[in-house]
């Protein structure tokens, strides 16, 4: 069995002061797996300069900029973010949300609902 080992020890990642950390169920809970790749690395871009609520107001011009995105590709790439709910949008506020409900169903829009949602219109009727 292959033993881990730091490769570079001296650089061992810590908790940063900011919240700048990509949370693991992105992956384990397939987010990503409904990204484009213009859409993930928006999502990585936000994640890194949000504060600790998520909060971040970049421009759409400087994002595009860093990102090497066009108008179109930038809104396509939010639209994207905003339908798998990873993040919220209001211009010019972007807010990266928890991951804390993982989304299991697709509603009829195509967006997905936690299992507390289902439950939620199973009791309401809807």
């Amino acid at each position: 069995m292959l033993q881990k080992r730091l490769i570079c020890p001296q650089r061992i990642r810590k908790v940063p002061d900011q919240f700048s950390w990509v949370d693991h169920r992105l992956i384990r809970d397939r987010y990503i797996d409904r990204c484009s790749h213009k859409a993930a690395a928006l999502y990585l871009f936000l994640v890194a300069v949000a504060d600790a609520k998520g909060l971040s107001y970049w421009s759409d011009t400087s994002i595009e900029k860093r990102l090497s995105m066009d108008a179109g590709q930038l809104d396509s790439a939010r639209t994207e973010l905003i339908r798998v709910s990873l993040i919220a949008y209001e211009k010019p506020l972007y807010q990266v949300l928890s991951l804390d409900e993982s989304p299991i169903a697709t509603n009829r829009l195509g967006g997905f609902e936690s299992l507390q949602h289902i439950f939620k219109h199973i009791r309401e009727g809807i």
